[in-house]
């Protein structure tokens, strides 16, 4: 498997995953190429933490322009991590 630091990418913080929080699920933004076992694997490793479920979405980038050049923002890959209920909560904040 992959180094699991290179498969977390980062957490998403957002009203929305704060509210998710209070049910013990976590935002990520994650690799593009990684699957849903990897992801599982990497957030056990790192946060030595047990999950239950991992729920995935691809994410396109938006089109977005500068004056009268136009492009698009990187596509990216979010994952939704359940944690199991005798698990310690994450702090981000």
């Amino acid at each position: 498997m992959k180094d699991p630091r290179d498969i977390i990418k980062r957490p998403v913080i957002t009203e929305h995953s704060a509210d998710l929080m209070a049910d013990k699920k976590y935002t990520f933004e994650v690799s593009p190429k990684a699957n849903k076992a990897e992801i599982k694997h990497a957030i056990e490793v790192i946060f030595d933490v047990k999950v239950d479920k991992v729920n995935t979405m691809n994410l396109k980038g938006k089109f977005k322009r500068m004056g009268r050049y136009g492009g698009f923002r990187p596509n990216r890959k979010k994952a939704i991590v359940q944690l199991s209920e005798d698990s310690k909560e994450l702090d981000f904040l």
